[in-house]
């Protein structure tokens, strides 16, 4: 499988509106600090999958030369993991979905005009798009009361995202997301700032080695970071369009 991350950012990307911080004046620049809203794609033998659908969505299917994918994942409903979806009219109709009842519910209230192709996934129950097998596991991104992880398994392979979620993380998922060949993990803001929804880069870390992951990349990324070129040497910083074959 091929995996590609279309958006690294946080909810307000960098640069951030207003802000000329180090991070910001680098993206602005045109540096590779300019983070696009959270978006996964991946490409499988039989299709395309995206997980969530940033808010960006239409610059990155453009970007990446994206006209049909074979099906969306919902991690859960805050507005930069899927308000992007709308994109997809006069595209795509029907786009096969996925997620957690609750998670569907809420995202179909405002996207439902775009009739997409529902399928309602519970959590540690096997699901297969596009030839490659998903699992969706539990996290902990309070206050939600559900907010989904996602394993994608490939010929003994397996890609572990995390989505949002702070470091207490059920024993169950741990599990799921032991010995992954490639751990894509949230790690919104460098270390020495703990937030009550997200990990920083030391949490990361940290359990990327409690998990004994083969190959560990930081997304979800604030501008509170240095520039990329700066920060990427202490720690393993994704970027937009960077790329992983599994």
């Amino acid at each position: 499988m091929k995996i590609t991350l279309l958006g690294t950012g946080d909810a307000i990307g960098t640069p951030k509106i207003g802000c000329r911080c180090p991070a910001c004046q680098d993206a602005l620049n045109g540096g590779p600090s300019m983070r696009l809203r959270f978006s996964i794609l991946i490409k499988g033998p039989q299709g395309k999958v995206i997980v969530d659908t940033s808010p960006d969505l239409r610059w990155q299917m453009i970007s990446n030369g994206l006209d049909h994918v074979d099906g969306v994942i919902w991690t859960h409903t805050h507005y930069d993991h899927f308000a992007g979806f709308g994109d997809f009219y006069r595209v795509q109709g029907h786009v096969p979905v996925y997620g957690l009842t609750n998670t569907m519910d809420y995202i179909l209230q405002y996207l439902g005009f775009l009739e997409p192709e529902r399928h309602d996934v519970k959590f540690f129950k096997p699901f297969s798009i596009a030839g490659l097998d998903f699992i969706l596991f539990p996290v902990n991104h309070p206050p939600l009361k559900e907010c989904a992880g996602v394993l994608i398994c490939e010929n003994g392979k397996k890609v572990v995202i995390t989505s949002d979620t702070n470091n207490n993380i059920p024993p169950g998922s741990l599990d799921v997301m032991h010995g992954a060949d490639l751990l894509i993990i949230d790690a919104i803001v460098p270390p020495g700032i703990n937030l009550v929804k997200h990990m920083n880069a030391q949490q990361a870390f940290d359990l990327s080695i409690k998990l004994q992951a083969k190959n560990v990349v930081f997304t979800h990324i604030s501008h509170m970071f240095p520039p990329h070129k700066e920060a990427l040497k202490q720690w393993p910083l994704g970027k937009d369009k960077m790329e992983f074959t599994i």
